[in-house]
């Protein structure tokens, strides 16, 4: 009997399922985040569960693992200083950048640029020149290259080294020869070259992605490094531990150390996967998801059971060239501190967050500003006799002492306060989800809304009716979500090329005999990580454009419909696509300018997750005790049912609480939730 586990770390709480693989039988855990080294929460949720459930750490044999430790090195600046070889002519390419300033027209006069994570005075020149094609026009000045190395290693300040040369992207040579003379000089840092990192042209956009691989890359090696250690000791030698990418997949432990950029978007794509897994299964395969943790929420759009994917992943004022679940993420969660400002008294909510350390005042840790989680206690929607995570008890009277000061600063009632609190939040999490859904040319009624996260559940109800997205889908587990994403998710890789060719000069024997190129060069990673061909799973993208655009869409190819219909197929969906976005399609002067291959690893999960009684139970099993909730300014007698005891089939109607060890849901009145086959909970209005 052999075990997976799913570990995700949040700015509250860190996550962990364990799945037994042959059976699919569940048990999780959350216990309270390390922000200062989040592997000790790791380590203390791996006793914990192990405890609770009373299996044998030697036992699990798998850790997959959503991280946030390449997302706080860029978001707090605190990583590694790089040091930057660009071709001679080119060193002030990080600083000209794309000359664009943020906000309105007038962006500029208050537009502060953030200092540049390679600075000039540790970027180099390498006497170098290749052309458009990769020929080389000017071979390196190896002594020069040398000396220039030797002045910069001599400053002291260098943790990590940056190559990337001018159209290196075709031919990497000079690069790899860079990479080579430096080994020689700094024998103890990481070096990376935007050849192996990002081999895509736009040389802006390539130095900045493989200088933040560099910057972050120290930091995280450490981190997977260390984490492996006490994986080995806490449970055994050869435990696997695998860390999830920005693009929702698994990179090893090695690929990770290697190529942090790809992992700057872990945290929010391990729900998404999560949610895929358990909506796919109930048969729904368009949905928005909404993950609202202790301090922000991020929305999705899945459409056809496909996350959208986007070929840049920004993170603060960071744009990197690196693939990523389409996450869009505001500063909204449970922790959100409410405030009302002197100047206009209005009330606003977020984005600062109470976070893990002290929290809300209700969870009694030193907290005592007014936060959303507050606000859902005193409005009843959280009873004070839940406990969070399992353990963690909450405090009615200290979440009513908190909201008291807001509405005594307003000059309102304490409850007229808190629901405006939730209505407000409600109202930024509604804004995100128009970005990924109406301002993509999607209309959100036609997609079911999943929500989850510790806070999620308790507003998904009411994000439903704003939004008019039905079913409301509760997961099991959702407090866990991206825990079960870690663990149902695949080892992932990808090959990319430039490749600006106008589609009526190819055929379409021509791109399938490139992407058989990439498909190989993907696969390369697998290979060191022994995994064999036969385990793996090959799927194409093609990046359009019309000609003279600036910007691309990505599509998917399939060897099938080349075959079939051509080339014809990818202009035809191109141009759908286009239409959909910005409401007209030339039909002509198609180009492709970007391919890739992604390769996935089979799951080797050989049974479903199981999280519900296949017995359709009797609902007054499933009661708790009565209860009462204010809505809509007035107070509604409720139920508290424990949703673990609820069976395939069983509805509840609203008004009424749904609790669980690692969220609460709320169904509103006038609305009924039913158990499916999958142990999803379905919010609908009541008929």
């Amino acid at each position: 009997m052999t075990f997976r586990l799913g570990v995700d770390v949040g700015g509250t709480f860190t996550d962990l399922l364990l799945v037994d693989e042959s059976s699919g039988q569940t048990y999780m855990a959350k216990v309270p985040s390390t922000p200062e080294d989040s592997s000790i929460g790791v380590l203390n949720g791996i006793d914990r569960i192990c405890d609770e459930s009373d299996i044998d750490t030697s036992q699990v044999t798998h850790v997959m693992h959503g991280t946030t430790v390449a997302t706080n090195a860029v978001l707090t600046r605190k990583g590694a200083s790089v040091g930057l070889i660009t071709t001679k002519g080119y060193r002030q390419v990080l600083q000209v950048a794309r000359s664009f300033c943020p906000g309105g027209l007038g962006g500029w006069v208050s537009y502060m640029k953030a200092p540049l994570l390679a600075p000039l005075e540790l970027t180099i020149e390498a006497d170098e020149r290749m052309d458009a094609d990769g020929k080389t026009i000017k071979a390196l000045d190896v002594d020069a290259l040398r000396h220039d190395l030797k002045v910069l290693a001599d400053t002291g300040k260098v943790e990590a080294l940056t190559i990337c040369l001018i159209n290196s992207y075709v031919n990497g040579d000079h690069e790899a020869q860079c990479r080579d003379i430096a080994s020689g000089v700094f024998s103890d840092i990481p070096i990376s070259i935007s050849s192996d990192v990002v081999p895509e042209m736009q040389e802006y956009e390539r130095a900045e992605t493989t200088v933040v691989n560099s910057y972050v890359r120290p930091q995280v090696s450490k981190y997977v490094q260390n984490l492996q250690t006490s994986l080995q000791e806490r449970l055994r030698d050869d435990v696997n531990l695998a860390i999830l990418r920005s693009d929702g997949g698994l990179a090893s432990a090695r690929a990770s150390a290697e190529s942090p950029v790809n992992l700057l978007m872990s945290g929010p794509a391990g729900g998404v996967a999560g949610a895929m897994y358990f909506c796919q299964r109930g048969g729904f395969e368009n949905i928005l998801t909404f993950d609202m943790g202790g301090t922000s929420t991020d929305v999705a759009l899945i459409q056809d059971g496909q996350a959208r994917i986007r070929r840049e992943t920004r993170v603060s004022d960071i744009m990197v060239r690196a693939p990523s679940v389409d996450v869009r993420t505001i500063g909204a969660g449970g922790g959100s501190i409410a405030f009302v400002p002197e100047l206009t008294k209005a009330l606003r909510v977020g984005p600062d967050s109470a976070g893990a350390d002290p929290g809300p005042a209700a969870y009694m840790k030193g907290g005592d500003k007014p936060t959303v989680c507050d606000a859902n206690v005193v409005l009843g929607y959280l009873p004070s006799d839940v406990k969070l995570g399992g353990a963690m008890t909450i405090n009615r009277d200290a979440a009513t002492a908190a909201v008291q000061t807001l509405a005594d600063a307003m000059g309102i009632e304490l409850l007229t306060a808190a629901e405006g609190i939730v209505k407000i939040v409600n109202e930024s999490m509604l804004g995100a989800l128009r970005l990924v859904s109406v301002e993509q040319g999607y209309d959100p009624r036609d997609f079911a809304l999943v929500g989850f996260g510790g806070a999620g559940p308790l507003h998904a109800n009411a994000l439903g009716v704003l939004s008019g997205s039905w079913p409301v889908i509760v997961p099991p587990g959702p407090g866990v979500l991206c825990a079960y994403g870690d663990a149902t998710t695949q080892i992932r890789d990808e090959a990319s090329r430039t490749y600006v060719t106008r589609v009526d000069a190819i055929s379409a024997e021509d791109l399938m005999s490139e992407l058989d190129v990439l498909r190989i060069r993907a696969a390369e990673s697998f290979k060191a990580d022994g995994i064999g061909e036969e385990e793996q799973k090959v799927s194409y993208q093609a990046d359009f454009r019309y000609a003279g655009q600036a910007f691309q869409l990505s599509l998917p190819v399939t060897k099938e419909d080349l075959q079939n219909k051509g080339l014809d197929a990818l202009t035809d969906e191109f141009d759908r696509q286009h239409e959909q976005l910005f409401t007209f399609a030339h039909g002509q002067d198609h180009e492709i300018v970007m391919i890739r291959a992604i390769v996935k690893a089979k799951s080797s999960l050989t049974a479903d997750l199981k999280e519900v009684s296949d017995k359709k139970s009797d609902l007054a099993d499933a009661k708790l005790h009565d209860t009462k909730f204010y809505f809509e300014q007035d107070w509604h007698d409720a139920v508290i049912y424990d949703r673990g005891k609820l069976g395939v089939g069983t509805a509840v109607p609203g008004p009424a609480i749904v609790v669980e060890m690692d969220s609460t849901t709320l169904v509103l009145p006038g609305h009924a939730a039913t158990v499916d086959k999958v142990g999803n909970l379905l919010i609908r209005p009541a008929k």
